[in-house]
C-alpha cells in the first residue's frame, strides 16, 4: 500500500494516429498490428512493429526485452498501445510502448487514470514491471476493507483539517476516480507523515522535559564573572546574551540539556561555548564538593587546535586548565592528560573523536559540546552522554544555518536557539562571479591585496567520485597559480585529504603566521580555520559548490577590521541552478536566506545525515512546498501533547494504538 505510484497517465482520451503531432507528448492510440521485424545484430538488435488505424501508421520501437516481446505480439491482432510520442522520418515513432490486446468488438480502450510504479531493471527482467505491481495492489485493495484499515488520527483532527479517511485515501492515491480525488488523498497521507513526525519527537521532548534527571547548575559564579568583567574581549550581542539566557535556564532546570545553536558563520558560537562552559565549571557536584568538567568535541584536528588556541588566549591568566587531545596528540602527552582528566584536574578538554574512546575518563563531566555535530554519527555522539553517571547536558552547535522548516522536522526533539547577529567589527564580504576569460584580472586583484599586507585563499572543488582527480585537479591549479605568483616574491601554502596531519598542520600554520601569502586548497579549509589577516576568497569552478558549501568558504574571510571579497570563478557553461546559485550567493551574506534558497534548489536530502534517523523519509510529503501543511501538524501535535501527554484519552486512542504498532513499536519504547 505504501509503495506509491510516482505519477498516473490519464488514459481517458484515445486519439487517432493521424492526430499525432511534434508537439504531442504522451499519446493512447488503438489499432490493428500489421508488421513486426528483427533488425539488426548484437548490440545493434532492435524490434520494430507497425500499428495501423484509418488515419495512418505508427511505428514501434524496443531495444531491450526483445525476445520476450517479439514472443507476445501477434500480427492481426488489436492493440491499445500508450507512450511517449516521437518522429522518425516524418513517420510517428513510440519507442518501448505499453501495449494491450483488445478483444473484439472494444475499438477504445478503458478509460481511467492509471498508476505508474518504479520497478528496478531486475524485477522488469523476471517480468515485474510497473503494470504488474499496478495489478498486484488492484487485488490487494480487492481484499481490504474499512476494518482491516483502521483510521489512525481522532474524528476531531479529520474535521478540523477537512480530510478524507485513511481507507479512501490509500485508495485513491493508487487508483483515483478523478484528479479531485487523487489531491485529497495526497493530502490526507502527507498530513498524516507530518503529523506523526511532529508528535513523536514532541513526545519525546515533553518526556525528556519532565523525566530526565539532570545536573543542576544553579549558580553563576566566579570563573564566569571574573572572564565577564575583566577578559571578555567585546561585548556580547543581543543574540548571544539571548542563547546564553537560554542555555543558563536549561542548566538550572534539574533536567539534561539537550540544545542545538544554529549562527550563521562568525555569529560568535565559540564565545557563548566558552560562556556556557564557564557557567559548568562554576559549580559543584553536591557529594563531594567537586567541580565539573567541560569537553568540546570537533570534527578535524585543525579545528580542535583552533578552538584549544582561541580558548587558552582567551582564559590566560585565568585558573582554567585546558587540554588538547587528538589522534596525534604524543602517548607522553596523553599519559599526562588521561589521569588528569579522571581526577578532575582538567577543566576544559578540546579534542577530536579520540575524546570518546574508552581510555579516556572524566571525574564529573557536566557539559558535553559537540561543534560541527552533522559531521558526527549518532552513536559517536551517544558516547558522550555515557562519560558521567547522570548524563551531562549537551549543546550541539552547528555553522550552518537550517531552515525552520528543517529545524522542526529533522531537530524537533531538539531544543534550539538561533543566533542571527553578528558580533561589532565583522566586516560585510563583497561578492562578485567572473568567467574563466577574467582570470589574469582576479590573479591580479591579489596580487594589489597582497601589496596591502593582505593573504588569500583559492579554493578547488572536491568530486566525491575519485580522490585521484581532486589531487590532479588541485595539482593542476596550483601549477597555475605558481605561474601568476612565481617564487620568492609569493609564497604558497598547499592542502589537501591525501596530507599527512604533521604536513597539513605545518602549511596551516605558515599561512596563519604570515609566512606565506596564498593558500591553495581544496574544500578542508570549510570549516572554522580563522586567519583574520586573509581579505580574499576565490573559489574554482564555483557552479559546482552547494550554496551552503560556498558561503562557509566564503566565511573565513571577512574576520579581520580590512575589507574582504570573495571571487566565484565558473566556466561558461553553467546549468540553470549552478547559475542561480551564483547569483543568490553575489545578492546576500545571510545564512538564513541562502540556507532556504539551498533547501529549495536542492531538497532536504543532504541534511538527512545530520540525524541519521530516518526521520526526513518521507515517502510523499515535502518540507519546502508543504510548508503551511508542516506548521499545521506542528501546531496540531504540541495541542494535543500541551492537554494529553501520555495519550491516555479515548479520543487519542487511535493515535497511542499506532505508534504502538509494529512500525514504530522503537519510538513507543523511547517514549514509555
Amino acid at each position: 500500500m505504501e509503495y506509491f505510484p510516482y505519477r498516473h497517465i490519464d488514459k481517458t482520451q484515445v486519439i487517432k494516429i493521424g492526430e499525432i503531432s511534434p508537439a504531442s507528448e504522451y499519446v493512447q492510440v488503438s489499432g490493428k498490428l500489421t508488421q513486426v521485424d528483427l533488425i539488426g545484430e548484437s548490440r545493434g538488435r532492435r524490434l520494430v512493429a507497425y500499428l495501423k488505424d484509418e488515419t495512418g501508421e505508427l511505428e514501434l520501437v524496443w531495444f531491450q526485452g526483445i525476445s520476450w516481446i517479439e514472443k507476445n505480439l501477434i500480427v492481426g491482432n488489436k492493440y491499445l498501445v500508450f507512450g511517449r510520442a516521437g518522429f522518425y522520418m516524418n513517420t510517428p515513432q513510440i519507442t518501448h510502448p505499453e501495449m494491450e490486446l483488445l478483444t473484439i468488438g472494444e475499438a477504445t480502450g478503458k478509460n481511467f487514470l492509471e498508476p505508474i510504479y518504479p520497478a528496478t531493471e531486475k524485477l522488469k527482467a523476471r517480468g515485474i514491471t510497473g503494470r504488474q505491481i499496478g495489478k498486484l495492489t488492484f487485488n490487494l485493495f480487492s481484499l481490504l476493507n474499512e476494518k482491516e484499515l483502521p483510521e489512525n488520527l481522532p474524528l476531531s483532527i479529520i474535521q478540523e483539517h477537512n480530510l478524507i479517511s485513511r481507507y479512501r485515501a490509500f485508495r485513491q492515491i493508487h487508483f483515483p476516480i478523478n484528479n479531485q480525488e487523487y489531491e485529497a488523498a495526497v493530502t490526507r497521507l502527507k498530513f498524516e507523515e507530518l503529523f506523526f513526525a511532529q508528535l513523536r519527537m514532541g513526545m519525546l521532548r515533553s518526556q525528556r522535559h519532565h523525566f530526565s534527571q539532570g545536573l543542576v547548575f544553579d549558580k553563576v559564579g566566579e570563573l564566569f564573572n571574573t572572564f565577564y568583567r575583566s577578559f571578555l574581549p567585546f561585548e556580547l550581542t543581543g543574540a548571544q546574551k539571548r542563547v546564553l539566557k537560554e542555555i543558563r535556564k536549561d542548566m538550572g532546570s534539574g533536567r539534561q540539556m539537550n540544545r542545538l545553536l544554529q549562527g550563521d558563520v562568525g555569529s560568535g558560537k565559540t564565545m557563548v561555548a566558552l560562556l556556557s562552559m564557564l557557567i559548568a565549571a562554576d559549580n559543584t557536584r553536591p557529594s563531594d564538593g567537586s567541580g565539573f568538567q567541560c569537553c568540546l568535541m570537533a570534527p578535524t584536528e585543525i579545528l580542535a587546535q583552533q578552538h584549544f588556541a582561541v580558548l587558552t588566549k582567551l582564559l590566560k591568566g585565568m585558573p582554567v586548565v585546558v587540554k588538547l587531545l587528538t589522534g596525534s596528540t604524543s602517548a607522553a602527552e596523553r599519559k599526562k592528560i588521561l589521569p588528569a582528566c579522571e581526577q578532575g584536574d582538567v577543566h576544559i578538554l578540546i579534542g577530536t573523536h579520540a575524546i570518546i574512546e574508552d581510555t579516556v575518563q572524566f571525574k564529573n563531566l557536566g557539559l558535553a559540546i559537540v561543534d560541527e555535530q552533522h559531521r558526527f554519527g549518532v552513536e559517536q555522539r551517544s558516547k558522550l552522554w555515557k562519560k558521567n553517571e547522570v548524563p551531562p547536558h549537551i549543546l550541539v552547535m552547528t555553522a550552518t544555518p537550517i531552515p525552520r522548516t528543517l529545524a522542526l522536522t529533522a531537530y524537533g526533539d531538539l531544543d534550539y536557539s538561533i543566533m542571527d547577529e553578528m558580533p561589532p567589527g565583522r566586516q560585510n564580504i563583497s561578492t562578485v562571479h567572473r568567467y574563466e576569460h577574467a582570470r589574469p584580472q582576479v590573479m591580479d586583484f591579489i596580487k594589489n591585496e597582497i601589496s596591502k599586507g593582505r593573504q588569500a585563499y583559492i579554493i578547488y572543488p572536491l568530486i566525491e567520485e575519485s580522490a585521484k582527480l581532486d589531487f590532479e585537479n588541485l595539482m593542476k591549479g596550483y601549477e597555475e597559480v605558481k605561474a601568476f605568483f612565481p617564487e620568492p616574491q609569493y609564497w604558497i601554502s598547499m592542502l589537501h585529504g591525501k596530507q599527512k596531519s604533521a604536513l597539513k598542520e605545518t602549511n596551516m600554520q605558515r599561512f596563519v603566521k604570515g609566512e606565506t601569502h596564498l593558500m591553495v586548497s581544496t574544500t578542508v579549509i570549510e570549516v572554522g580555520v580563522d586567519v583574520p589577516n586573509a581579505s580574499v576568497m576565490v573559489i574554482e569552478s564555483a557552479e559546482k559548490f552547494g550554496l551552503t558549501q560556498m558561503h562557509q568558504l566564503r566565511g573565513r574571510v571577512g574576520r579581520g577590521s580590512e575589507k574582504s571579497y570573495c571571487i566565484l570563478l565558473s566556466g561558461t557553461k553553467i546549468s540553470r541552478d549552478g547559475r542561480e546559485r551564483l547569483k543568490i550567493m553575489a545578492a546576500t551574506n545571510d545564512g538564513f536566506k541562502i540556507a532556504e534558497k539551498d533547501l529549495e534548489l536542492r531538497g532536504p536530502g543532504d541534511i538527512e545525515g545530520t540525524r541519521q534517523s530516518g526521520i526526513l523519509d518521507f515517502k510523499l510529503a515535502d518540507i519546502v512546498r508543504d510548508k503551511k501543511l508542516l506548521d499545521d501538524a506542528k501546531n496540531m501535535a504540541e495541542k494535543i501533547i500541551g492537554l494529553d501527554p501520555q495519550l491516555t484519552l479515548i479520543e487519542n486512542l487511535p493515535l497511542k494504538n499506532f505508534l504502538m504498532s509494529q512500525k514504530v513499536k522503537t519510538i513507543w519504547s523511547k517514549i514509555s
